[in-house]
């Protein structure tokens, strides 16, 4: 069976990947309301527009000018492997790890302090803390940037 894979964004922003058996699968999942971000929870979650995958690669004319233009083994776009993979996964823990370190929990005062920072009330600095999707929203809505993170990233335990 071949997988449909679409990119996919919340109302929040968050682009995701999603796996479908068809695309008659993804609007089934989305019109009953089981699609949901994987970062802020949202089940506003929207097909982007993407490129579809040509491998052509191997249909190119076999003469020396065709092989001349032609991508090099070494050169292609290959996905990477489980070990790749698994030492990017790795490398961003690590730096969120780091981000965690370096900020100060301000617990559920994070959406206040986050609108005090931006409107110059108090000098900038490094924060995390919680909100609820709507102080999230709020915050979106009046260009204050943040980023979730998984609360077990959060846990002072890492630290």
């Amino acid at each position: 069976m071949s997988l449909k894979v679409f990119d996919l964004q919340c109302e929040a922003g968050h682009v995701f990947e999603g796996w479908f058996a068809s695309a008659d699968d993804y609007d089934a999942q989305r019109e009953r309301g089981i699609l949901a971000c994987p970062v802020c929870d949202s089940h506003q979650v929207n097909k982007m527009l993407s490129a579809p995958r040509l491998n052509m690669g191997r249909a190119l004319p076999d003469s020396a000018e065709a092989s001349a233009s032609r991508p090099t083994e070494a050169s292609a776009t290959q996905a990477p492997g489980p070990e790749h993979m698994a030492q990017i996964q790795a490398q961003v823990l690590k730096h969120v790890r780091e981000i965690v370190r370096n900020s100060e929990n301000v617990g559920e005062r994070f959406a206040h302090e986050a609108r005090r920072m931006h409107e110059g009330e108090i000098e900038h600095r490094a924060i995390r803390g919680s909100t609820t999707l709507r102080e999230r929203e709020e915050l979106a809505r009046d260009g204050i940037a943040v980023m979730p993170i998984p609360d077990f990233l959060d846990d002072d335990r890492l630290q």
